[in-house]
């Protein structure tokens, strides 16, 4: 019976961690606390390799299938590649947005951060077959986060952060993403 909680699927387990937190007590001030803990232990380096992996998984077969004539028409290679990077970075961009709605700027900035620089590496250094296919797009798509970033962080000193992380960390695309 103790490894039933080992046989939980995703789901199931959110049910129950759902239902304990509306229970209150101890056991939902534990449950809130952890989810705190859990969600403030952001690292860069840590979400950069998440978002290097991710994009690196994607395999050019992929573009291929979903670029060509199909009923609705034709899709450019290059547009099925934006495609499959944007599918693959939205989960990043939504949780920063959830960062910012929970009011947690600080990690929400270190998380951008993050998925700037997964980003970063994976136009520098990714081997994959895919990356010939999307020449512009990681820039375009960090540009996208960071502006969304910036809406919300105008003339602070975490604007200021992000610059000289930018300058430091993705050297290369300091002229194109870094405001004066």
């Amino acid at each position: 019976m103790d490894d039933v909680i080992k046989t939980l699927t995703a789901e199931q387990a959110l049910k129950v961690v759902k239902r304990l937190s509306e229970k209150g007590g101890k056991i939902g001030a534990a449950l809130l606390a952890e989810a705190r803990s859990l969600l403030t232990a952001v690292d860069v380096d840590e979400t950069a390799d998440e978002v290097f992996f991710a994009l690196d998984s994607i395999a050019v077969e992929d573009c291929w299938g979903r670029s060509g004539k199909s009923r609705y028409g034709y899709t450019e290679p290059s547009e099925a590649a934006v495609e499959l990077v944007e599918e693959k970075l939205q989960p990043f961009y939504d949780q920063a947005a959830r960062y910012q709605e929970l009011g947690m700027a600080e990690q929400e900035t270190t998380y951008s951060m993050g998925v700037i620089l997964g980003i970063y590496r994976y136009e520098q250094e990714s081997k994959s077959e895919f990356r010939a296919r999307a020449e512009d797009v990681p820039i375009e798509c960090a540009g996208y986060l960071l502006n969304r970033w910036r809406e919300r962080n105008k003339g602070t000193a975490a604007a200021q952060a992000m610059n000289e992380f930018i300058q430091s960390r993705c050297p290369k695309w300091a002229k194109y993403l870094i405001r004066k």
